[in-house]
Protein backbone atom coordinates (compact mmCIF):
# COMPACT_ATOMS: atom_id res chain seq x y z
CA UNK A 1 0.00 0.00 0.00
CA UNK A 2 1.43 3.12 -1.00
CA UNK A 3 2.12 5.63 2.07
CA UNK A 4 0.73 8.65 0.03
CA UNK A 5 -1.47 11.13 2.10
CA UNK A 6 -5.02 10.11 1.57
CA UNK A 7 -6.13 13.74 3.30
CA UNK A 8 -8.69 16.16 2.17
CA UNK A 9 -7.13 19.68 1.15
CA UNK A 10 -9.19 22.94 1.54
CA UNK A 11 -7.94 25.78 -0.21
CA UNK A 12 -8.74 29.17 1.48
CA UNK A 13 -11.97 29.46 2.01
CA UNK A 14 -11.78 33.28 3.61
CA UNK A 15 -13.00 34.69 0.53
CA UNK A 16 -15.40 34.20 -2.17
CA UNK A 17 -13.54 31.32 -4.15
CA UNK A 18 -13.44 28.18 -2.58
CA UNK A 19 -11.09 25.13 -3.55
CA UNK A 20 -11.26 21.38 -2.36
CA UNK A 21 -9.14 18.34 -3.27
CA UNK A 22 -9.69 14.59 -1.93
CA UNK A 23 -7.39 11.82 -2.62
CA UNK A 24 -4.18 11.16 -3.77
CA UNK A 25 -5.76 11.71 -7.38
CA UNK A 26 -7.89 14.19 -7.01
CA UNK A 27 -8.07 18.05 -8.23
CA UNK A 28 -9.05 21.37 -7.18
CA UNK A 29 -12.36 22.91 -8.12
CA UNK A 30 -12.77 26.59 -7.92
CA UNK A 31 -16.67 28.20 -7.24
CA UNK A 32 -16.70 31.67 -7.06
CA UNK A 33 -20.10 32.66 -4.98
CA UNK A 34 -21.57 36.95 -5.12
CA UNK A 35 -24.10 36.48 -2.94
CA UNK A 36 -27.52 34.82 -2.66
CA UNK A 37 -29.01 35.99 -6.42
CA UNK A 38 -28.74 38.46 -9.41
CA UNK A 39 -27.96 41.99 -7.94
CA UNK A 40 -30.53 44.28 -8.61
CA UNK A 41 -30.88 47.45 -10.88
CA UNK A 42 -31.21 50.88 -10.08
CA UNK A 43 -34.30 51.22 -10.32
CA UNK A 44 -35.13 48.04 -7.91
CA UNK A 45 -32.28 48.70 -5.50
CA UNK A 46 -34.91 52.12 -4.77
CA UNK A 47 -37.57 50.00 -4.48
CA UNK A 48 -36.15 47.76 -1.80
CA UNK A 49 -34.86 50.45 -0.12
CA UNK A 50 -38.38 51.99 -0.01
CA UNK A 51 -40.14 48.86 1.15
CA UNK A 52 -37.52 48.50 3.79
CA UNK A 53 -38.59 52.20 4.96
CA UNK A 54 -42.21 51.51 4.73
CA UNK A 55 -41.81 48.39 6.68
CA UNK A 56 -39.39 50.07 9.50
CA UNK A 57 -42.88 52.88 9.60
CA UNK A 58 -44.99 50.45 9.67
CA UNK A 59 -43.96 49.42 13.12
CA UNK A 60 -44.79 52.40 14.49
CA UNK A 61 -48.37 52.63 13.72
CA UNK A 62 -51.84 50.77 15.45
CA UNK A 63 -51.89 47.09 13.72
CA UNK A 64 -54.87 46.55 11.66
CA UNK A 65 -55.91 44.11 8.95
CA UNK A 66 -54.78 46.41 6.40
CA UNK A 67 -51.32 47.00 8.32
CA UNK A 68 -50.37 43.22 8.64
CA UNK A 69 -51.40 42.87 5.09
CA UNK A 70 -49.32 45.03 4.07
CA UNK A 71 -46.20 44.50 6.00
CA UNK A 72 -46.62 40.46 4.99
CA UNK A 73 -46.52 41.91 1.21
CA UNK A 74 -43.40 44.10 2.10
CA UNK A 75 -41.72 41.22 3.73
CA UNK A 76 -42.48 38.90 1.06
CA UNK A 77 -41.37 41.33 -1.79
CA UNK A 78 -37.93 42.79 0.10
CA UNK A 79 -36.89 38.94 0.64
CA UNK A 80 -37.93 38.21 -3.75
CA UNK A 81 -35.81 41.06 -4.31
CA UNK A 82 -32.89 40.29 -2.04
CA UNK A 83 -33.52 36.65 -3.52
CA UNK A 84 -33.83 36.94 -7.08
CA UNK A 85 -32.37 40.68 -7.82
CA UNK A 86 -36.34 41.76 -8.56
CA UNK A 87 -39.96 42.23 -7.73
CA UNK A 88 -42.11 39.74 -10.27
CA UNK A 89 -45.11 41.94 -11.75
CA UNK A 90 -47.27 39.89 -9.76
CA UNK A 91 -45.84 40.90 -6.25
CA UNK A 92 -45.64 44.48 -7.85
CA UNK A 93 -49.59 44.56 -8.36
CA UNK A 94 -49.98 43.14 -5.14
CA UNK A 95 -48.55 45.69 -3.44
CA UNK A 96 -50.42 48.93 -5.39
CA UNK A 97 -53.25 47.26 -4.41
CA UNK A 98 -52.70 46.68 -0.74
CA UNK A 99 -51.35 50.84 -1.14
CA UNK A 100 -54.69 51.47 -2.81
CA UNK A 101 -56.69 49.85 0.50
CA UNK A 102 -54.57 51.31 2.81
CA UNK A 103 -54.84 55.06 1.25
CA UNK A 104 -54.91 56.78 4.55
CA UNK A 105 -51.94 55.26 5.48
CA UNK A 106 -50.33 56.26 2.17
CA UNK A 107 -51.04 59.83 3.08
CA UNK A 108 -49.56 59.76 6.20
CA UNK A 109 -46.45 58.03 5.86
CA UNK A 110 -44.36 59.77 3.39
CA UNK A 111 -42.42 56.39 2.77
CA UNK A 112 -45.87 54.86 1.75
CA UNK A 113 -45.51 57.35 -1.02
CA UNK A 114 -42.28 56.33 -1.80
CA UNK A 115 -42.92 52.76 -2.31
CA UNK A 116 -46.47 53.51 -4.54
CA UNK A 117 -44.17 56.21 -6.53
CA UNK A 118 -41.59 53.78 -7.59
CA UNK A 119 -44.02 50.86 -8.79
CA UNK A 120 -45.02 52.85 -11.06
CA UNK A 121 -42.30 52.59 -13.12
Amino acid sequence: MASEDQGINIGDISGSNNNVAAGSNAHAESHVHHGTGTQPDEATRQLLEAVRQLRDDLRRVNSSEQTVALGAALAETETEITRTGQAGPTRRQRLRELLADSQALVTFLSSAGAVAGLLGR
